[in-house]
């Protein structure tokens, strides 16, 4: 019978199916396709971290290299979805021909596995994927599962414990039989037969049980600040309380386990669970440092929700300032500049979403000379790269954007291997006029990241403002094939394949797109374009009217209404919404459609001024003199 993966995360933790797989598949593309395995040498090093001896890094943030106090990163919850996407891809390329995997025990997987499976049952077609263990019941492997299809029959590999124990009823009988001391070196034993492959999962889980408490600490400490660093937050959501329960509270380590906890459960969304543990924190520890971090994390909860309906931004003020004052008491003068200038960070961000942009520009300089004054020129590299870009961001929304790009250069400088800031550096190249260099961040990006939705829309916004359809549109094609929940995309290629007259596919992705953000003004647009191609005039001005009802700042949507009410013969309201769409924005061709309606209504003197304009705007268009009375 074949062998079936056990996908129990009590194994591995997170990617417990996903390092299987790779251990099937590296070695012999190691031999094969090394330019392959290089191509996803962080994704791979990502979910296997055993097989890191194997596998060079491609590209390494500098995070990894630096102490656990100076790694202030933490990846968005999104970073799994990119590892997931690259993997896939290798596994694609990997195969030589159809393939087959077996997995067991899902409903116990680590969230990471779930979403690998997910992508590569939808990413790779040669690829079959069953879920559930087939009767009569199997062994358990970790070895190679992509098999040649059909699936042939071999013997069961050897046997892998998935409850922490023992797969074997009489086994598990035997050893709940055991005195309570007998079982805790049972524990003992297996924790220190297990390789590095299971420091994730089976490790600790044994330790806990084990007879040596710091030990288990240990063990449970060192899964989650890998977990945090790789942006795995389902695990430390988990393994943080375990660590909590073990560590003497108010201790140092206490204190780690509580604050990596709750900046997971923030990432994901579980506000009133990481509210809780700051709230711990305060009751139980002394230490200003601690409360400043407390304070900081509380504030944030507020400042980064990202519904704006549930953002306090007055409590985080209140809360931002108490983390401030704590700071500015640190009698560490290192301490105090990293810590003070962390906080005046965050409280830069609170001022920014209220509209204050001098004042949040105010509160970042004087972090970035509290760092420059107070600390060592080497460290905390990512705390000054943080905050060089953020000044960037500060100075390009002022209009100084050579000032931001210099800055956004001194960040990058810094790690040349984080992704997002050449995205943004790219975004202000673009502003700038300058598309060949913002398309070369552009594709640094997607270089040096595992595959990268933004990365490619960016790309594909830079070919539509080029007017290359067809590569935007390939672009974002892609976009969606990385991440199917892309809202953006679909708006932007249902845009696309409009202009296109692709108008049956063109619904598609706006009816697609509609599913996920049903009130959304810019699909409601182009609906209407839809719509008036088809001739279904009424439907169209719904859509319009949805659409300038949900953003009244949406000029193209004033416009196309504009349009369809000259043809629908409502020539007043043709010119109103053409006026407003002006008024947004001013364009050759509003002015030459105006002028064609106010010529209709027999204002030939206003339409000789618009035809006059759209030629200054644009020397193509019709003169003024071609308006007659």
């Amino acid at each position: 019978m074949a062998p079936v993966i056990n996908g129990h995360r009590r194994l591995r933790g997170p990617y417990t199916i996903g390092g299987v797989v790779l251990r099937a598949l590296v070695p012999a593309a190691l031999e094969r396709s090394p330019d392959l395995v290089a191509a996803h040498s962080v994704e791979i090093r990502a979910v296997a971290p055993d097989l890191r001896r194997l596998v060079r890094a491609r590209e390494e943030s500098i995070g990894a290299r630096l102490h656990e106090d100076e790694r202030i990163l933490v990846p968005a919850p999104r970073r799994t979805l990119r590892l997931a996407n690259g993997i896939a891809e290798f596994v694609r390329d990997c195969l030589q021909g159809p393939g087959a995997l077996r997995v067991d025990n899902m409903h116990e997987a680590d969230p990471t596995d779930r979403e690998l499976l997910a992508v590569l049952m939808r990413r790779v077609p040669d690829l079959v994927v069953a879920l559930g263990a087939p009767e009569p019941p199997v062994r358990w492997s970790e070895e190679l599962v992509l098999r040649a299809a059909p699936p042939v029959d071999g013997p069961p590999e050897d046997y892998i414990a998935s409850d922490g124990t023992t797969d074997d009823p009489e086994a598990y009988a035997a050893y709940l039989a055991l005195p309570p001391g007998d079982r805790a070196r049972a524990h003992d034993r297996r924790a220190a037969e297990l390789s590095d492959d299971h420091l994730l999962g089976a490790v600790p889980y044994h330790r806990e049980r084990g007879s040596d408490q710091d030990a288990a600490v240990s063990a449970l400490w060192a899964a989650v600040d890998h977990c945090v660093g790789e942006g795995f937050l389902h695990a430390v959501a988990e393994l943080g309380p375990r660590g909590l329960r073990l560590a003497a509270p108010g201790s140092d380590l206490w204190w780690r386990f509580t604050h990596r906890t709750a900046t997971a459960l923030a990432g994901l969304g579980r506000r009133d669970e990481a509210f809780e543990l700051y709230e711990s924190a305060r009751r139980t520890s002394v230490d200003p440092a601690v409360h400043a971090a407390a304070a900081y994390g509380t504030a944030m909860l507020d400042a980064r929700d990202p519904d704006p309906a549930r953002r306090d931004l007055g409590r985080a003020t209140g809360w931002i300032n108490e983390a401030i004052a704590v700071s500015a008491l640190l009698p560490d003068r290192r301490e105090r500049a990293f810590k003070l200038g962390f906080d005046r960070n965050g409280r830069a961000l609170i001022e920014l979403r209220q509209g204050r942009i001098e004042e949040a520009m105010r509160l970042v300089e004087s972090a970035i000379e509290l760092a420059e004054r107070d600390l060592p020129p080497e460290a905390h590299p990512l705390h000054r790269m943080v905050l060089f870009a953020n000044r960037a961001q500060l100075l390009a929304r002022s209009g100084r954007n050579a000032d931001a790009l210099r800055d956004f250069d001194r960040a990058i400088a810094i790690d040349p291997g984080f992704p997002d800031h050449y995205l943004d550096r790219g975004n202000l190249l673009l502003a700038m006029g300058r598309p060949d260099d913002a398309l070369a961040d552009y594709e640094t990006a997607i270089r040096v990241s595992p595959p990268l939705p933004e990365a490619y829309y960016n790309r594909a916004e830079l070919h539509l403002s080029c007017g290359d359809l067809d590569r935007a549109r390939a672009d974002l094609d892609h976009v969606l094939e990385l991440d199917p929940v892309f809202l953006d995309a679909y708006v932007n290629r249902a845009g696309v394949l409009a202009m296109l007259d692709e108008h049956e596919a063109a619904r598609r992705d706006v009816e697609a797109g509609l599913e996920i953000d049903p009130g959304n003004p810019h699909l409601h647009g182009v609906l209407g374009q839809i719509e008036t191609a088809a001739g279904r005039y009424a439907e169209a001005r719904a859509a319009f009217d949805a659409a300038v009802a949900r953003d009244p700042a949406i000029g193209g949507a004033w416009a196309n209404r504009g349009i369809l009410r000259y043809q629908t013969g409502d020539l007043e309201g043709a010119v109103a919404d053409l006026t407003r769409a002006i008024e947004l924005e001013e364009d050759a061709a509003l002015y030459a459609n105006r002028a064609i309606a106010l010529r209709d209504l027999g204002r030939f003197d206003e339409a000789k001024a618009d035809l006059a304009r759209a030629h200054e705007l644009d020397p193509t268009t019709e003169p003024a003199a071609e308006v007659e009375n």
